[in-house]
């Protein structure tokens, strides 16, 4: 950190604390301080059996602090990172300390206003979303000014200028930004009492970046928008949202000036004991960024979430998850909720549970145009037929599970799922083709007495791609509110090269009291790939120790 962040950094912090003080002194209105503390910090052994890359620090810590201050109307706060250095499988472009995220607010009326560092979304976020996912190394929050407008009860309205965050520094694009959302049924009393419920909302996003490009003639304003809808009528659902973004040659595709576009559509039905959902995406061309030559996670400007669900079991979450193909998919999904309900024949005392899920992710119908580097291309690329499945699967999966509460002491869940994943697409690993796995999970939890509890839980994927079939067993004993202990072990016992069939155990210790959480962990972490929402990161093989400490006061 430079002496001239530390100063300021402290700076506020003085400033927040005499404000504080003095309003204390001063009145009713009394300011509040409040905030919350993490670090994570991993000590790295050699490993070369299972592929562990090499840390010459030994030791890796990322910590950060959140200081926030209110009085009424307005809001202050700051937050501390420090990376030194930052974990294996995060951007080792976060290495250092400073204080990237900072900002003032407040709400007079109907305007809102806020300076500094805010997050913020439009719609579903295919067009513009800032956020920060700690876990996949994702911090792409704005830097500029926010506006916020109620002109009438049911018209919402928000505008945006800045750059987005890179690392401790900044992207060099300039995003502009404006959305509305009208709430129908707020405009009048009458419409307030109705049944059906409807919001619809719009959104313009730009972004400018200077054209230095010695090859091409790129467009230094590359704006997008979208519309959107939410209907709501009883027990039935429906939302839906368009975007269009005009050409945006850039390093995803390869700098062609095709427009892109997408669109999304759910539908839902809901009582008492049931819910289903179904639901649609197309995605063509839109890899959105501030930075027309940025790739990873960096500088993202558009958001486009899975249209698959989002597993918790081990093997099902880390070796084959789907992360989103902005450059062009077709996808579906299906969810059904269904209870049999309690004291029946096969509901039981307590009624039984289940969960269907399906989805299925194509490549778009494409037409590939004339070579792109023909001088008298317009470099299109191709052409899309929409609403026309492409050939290439890219995911599939087919998935039930089934809860049970059985007594007052003993709860069980079983699951299974199949899966085709094109790794080839999917991870970009050429070569490697397309997985064809079933995984089979049983979870069962024994209540042993008030606040001691044992959970056990038994995992098996097969496959005979990729590195083979794996096998998993957890253990838990659980003390509430404030003790826990886990031992867990993945074997890679179908892998065909037999180095490789090794083992992964891992142990884990916890203890959490109020609001702060100490846990520690010892042993081995698989390579894989961590996905959440569609979106993901590598994660290397590691061997250690792990301790992190979270706190919120």
């Amino acid at each position: 950190m430079t002496t001239r962040n530390l100063f300021s950094f402290f700076t506020l912090l003085f400033s927040l604390f005499f404000f504080n003080a003095f309003s204390q002194n001063g009145g009713n209105n009394v300011g509040q301080i409040h905030g919350n503390f993490e670090t994570i910090n991993q000590y790295y052994n050699p490993d070369t059996a299972i592929g562990a890359p090499p840390v010459p620090e030994k030791l890796l810590s990322s910590s950060f602090a959140n200081i926030i201050f209110n009085r009424g109307n307005f809001t202050a706060g700051a937050r501390f990172e420090s990376y030194l250095n930052v974990l294996q499988g995060i951007d080792s472009k976060y290495n250092g300390t400073g204080i990237p995220y900072k900002y003032a607010s407040y709400q007079i009326d109907n305007i809102g206003v806020t300076v500094g560092n805010f997050y913020e979304q439009f719609g579903s976020g295919m067009i513009f979303r800032s956020y920060e996912a700690r876990s996949l190394g994702i911090d792409n929050a704005m830097e500029g000014v926010r506006v916020t407008l109620t002109p009438i009860k049911g018209i919402y309205l928000k505008g945006i200028v800045g750059k987005q965050r890179l690392f401790f520094s900044q992207g060099p694009g300039i995003v502009r930004g404006i959305d509305g959302e009208i709430n129908i049924n707020e405009l009048h009393p009458r419409l307030d009492s109705l049944k059906t419920r409807l919001t619809i909302g719009g959104s313009f996003v730009s972004k400018y970046q200077k054209d230095d490009d010695p090859t091409y003639n790129l467009p230094e304003n590359v704006g997008a928008y979208a519309g959107r809808f939410n209907l709501y009528h009883g027990r039935f659902t429906m939302a839906g949202e368009y975007a269009y973004k005009i050409n945006d040659p850039n390093s995803s595709n390869n700098f062609i000036y095709k427009p892109g576009q997408g669109a999304i559509l759910a539908l839902g039905y809901s009582k008492k004991g049931l819910g289903i959902s179904l639901s649609g995406k197309m995605i063509d061309n839109m890899d959105y960024r501030s930075d027309r030559t940025a790739s990873l996670n960096n500088l993202t400007m558009s958001y486009l979430p899975a249209l698959s669900k989002q597993h918790t079991y081990n093997l099902a979450a880390t070796l084959y998850p789907y992360g989103t193909q902005p450059n062009g998919e077709m996808g579906i999904q299906a969810d059904i909720i269904y209870k049999i309900k309690k004291k029946s024949r096969l509901g039981g005392k307590y009624g039984t549970l289940f969960n269907f899920n399906y989805s299925r992710i194509h490549s778009l119908n494409k037409e590939a145009y004339p070579s792109i580097n023909d001088p008298d291309s317009t470099r299109m690329g191709y052409k899309t037929n929409y609403l026309s499945v492409g050939d290439e699967v890219y995911f599939e999966d087919i998935n039930l599970e089934i809860t049970k509460k059985i007594n007052k002491k003993w709860k069980a869940k079983a699951a299974g799922f199949l899966f085709i994943y094109n790794m080839e697409v999917i991870q970009g690993l050429g070569g490697k083709g397309t997985v064809y796995a079933n995984v089979v999970v049983l979870d069962v939890s024994y209540k042993i007495k008030p606040k001691h509890a044992v959970r056990v839980e038994a995992q098996h994927l097969s496959t005979d791609q990729d590195q083979g079939s794996w096998a998993t067993l957890l253990a838990e004993y659980t003390f509430s509110p404030n003790w826990f202990v886990a031992v867990m072990d993945q074997y890679n016992y179908g892998n065909k090269y037999e180095e490789k069939q090794l083992h992964y155990p891992i142990g884990t210790f916890g203890y959490t009291k109020g609001g702060n959480r100490i846990m520690l962990s010892y042993g081995r972490q698989r390579a894989g790939i961590f996905c959440v929402g569609g979106v993901c990161r590598n994660v290397p093989a590691s061997n250690g120790v792990t301790l992190s400490i979270t706190s919120s006061f």
